[in-house]
């Protein structure tokens, strides 16, 4: 079920597929820097078991 949008198709159906891509790209960006961020906290982790 797609409204018509006449003359005006290919710029709204273009704005949609870059608004998915880039909110694609930030959730990959934050799944990728949780993943280090995660590891960077285990590692302090370890250090200070070490160290107590």
């Amino acid at each position: 079920m797609m409204p018509e949008l006449g003359k005006y198709a290919d710029t709204v159906l273009s704005a949609y597929a870059v608004s998915i891509v880039l909110i694609l790209g930030l959730v990959l960006v934050s799944l990728l820097r949780a993943k280090k961020v995660k590891s960077q906290l285990q590692e302090v982790e370890m250090k200070a078991k070490g160290n107590g």
